[in-house]
């Protein structure tokens, strides 16, 4: 008999009265559907000092068919965590979906034996530019790995700046899984500076892609097309983002409006 997860009832709750920013509750499973959870996690800031900007993280929980638990963009393991996933199956794969997405994944590593931490296009010089040690031992590509072909489909997203991301889709659920291509901040959930931020870099609900990362791709805009075409014959009805909201049906008209710019 196959141990069960939460409920697919289990949604967030939305803000809370004192931390507007945070998807609560922290660290803890969130079905999105059989086999597939979503976690939110900390804040963490990206920039320097005071042009650091917060962001809202989370990653995304799947149980293969062999039965092994599959984390991409791994959260903080926390003990309330580790205790939801101990039944649900064996960590067996921790994602880092794109170079800005591994910080936690040394974290991980005493509690999941025998994991293979699988690298994204640039992320161990991120690391090491960063003086975070995490060691990986295998990297991403266009291409599913054998553990996973039977799960997830994958492509990766090909630019001649700064991020490439292997973006993932679930084929059982039709969902998406993106981290920072599509970014998705709630207006209401920031202080007047963060509104500010967002609405110029063009990452406000219901999502977009980032001002900086459009203007990236100018130069590669055939393999943006190539991307936005594959996204396209997969028809997801999910998007799962790292930063904001998530778009848990109906996600058509949302990867429209985040990646139309590719066409």
């Amino acid at each position: 008999m196959r141990a069960s997860g939460p409920s697919p009832e289990v949604t967030d709750p939305g803000p809370s009265e004192g931390d507007r920013f945070l998807y609560h509750p922290l660290g803890r499973l969130k079905a999105i559907a059989e086999d597939l959870w979503w976690v939110d996690g900390p804040e963490i800031g990206m920039g320097v000092g005071p042009l650091s900007v917060p962001f809202p993280t989370r990653m995304v929980v799947a149980r293969l068919a062999s039965g092994d638990l599959w984390l991409w963009s791994p959260t903080p393991p926390t003990p309330a965590l580790l205790a939801e996933l101990a039944p649900l199956g064996r960590v067996a794969h921790l994602i880092s979906p794109n170079r800005l997405h591994y910080a936690f994944i040394g974290q991980w590593r005493p509690h999941a034996p025998g994991a293979v931490a699988w690298a994204s296009p640039g992320v161990r010089e991120r690391a090491r530019s960063q003086g975070i040690s995490v060691v990986f031992d295998a990297d991403l590509g266009d291409r599913s790995d054998a553990a996973w072909a039977a799960t997830f489909d994958q492509v990766l997203y090909r630019s001649s700046g700064f991020l490439e991301e292997v973006v993932f889709f679930h084929r059982a659920s039709r969902t998406l899984l993106i981290a920072d291509l599509i970014q998705a901040m709630e207006p209401e959930r920031m202080g007047w500076l963060l509104r500010v931020v967002t609405r110029l870099g063009g990452n406000r609900a219901p999502g977009g892609t980032p001002a900086d990362i459009r203007w990236l791709a100018k130069r590669r805009r055939r393999a943006a097309r190539a991307f936005y075409e594959q996204v396209q014959r997969w028809a997801p009805e999910r998007l799962i983002v790292t930063h904001g909201r998530n778009t848990l049906e109906n996600a058509g008209p949302v990867l429209e409006r985040a990646l139309g710019w590719m066409r």
